[in-house]
């Protein structure tokens, strides 16, 4: 009985520590929807996402690439959410170890945008730091509904396996539409 008693207690245990470590991973994407120009716009980051790891993968001239998946979603009681838009964003860099430069290249809605430096912030902000990108036209929204954003992020070859999976993180951000 006393067995049984402490597996369910150690049980217990570890599902809140794997529930607080989704969460923590959750509140690492800090987005930020807004209206503006009949458009809806999202600025986010991805915190702390930057780590040693990434630093040395970037480092050793491997092609790192994080792309970021948004969706404008509207909640359907009793159903699944109905998604009203979606993109997505990539942000890649490639270190040349004998230049000593980072060749980092965007795309937003197939369209690339490059850029070359060697200052190891600006790499940082480049893949982490999103401003202003348009997910939806204000036309296809209702202002009697409530919506959010969620983003989903991938990062390659980073937390991969011998698979090809890779680490992702989700997180929503909530807002209502005011015409």
């Amino acid at each position: 009985m006393r067995i049984t008693t402490r597996l369910g207690s150690a049980l217990t245990l570890v599902a809140w520590l794997a529930a607080g470590a989704a969460i923590a991973a959750e509140e690492s994407l800090r987005i930020v929807p807004f209206v503006r120009d009949h458009h809806v716009l999202v600025s986010f980051e991805l915190d702390d996402a930057y780590t040693p790891l990434v630093h040395e993968t970037i480092s050793s001239g491997l092609k790192t690439t994080f792309s970021y998946d948004l969706e404008l979603r509207t909640v359907v009681p009793g159903w699944i959410d109905r998604t009203i838009a979606r993109t997505e964003v990539m942000a890649t860099d490639q270190y040349d170890n004998l230049t000593r430069r980072h060749m980092l290249t965007r795309i937003v809605d197939g369209v690339e945008e490059t850029l070359v430096t060697q200052d190891e912030a600006a790499v940082k902000a480049w893949l982490l730091k999103w401003t202003r990108v348009r997910v939806s036209d204000t036309s296809k929204l209702d202002p009697t509904r409530d919506y959010y954003v969620r983003i989903t992020t991938h990062a390659r070859p980073l937390g991969g396996s011998m698979l090809g999976l890779t680490k992702s993180i989700s997180a929503s951000a909530k807002f209502t539409f005011i015409p």
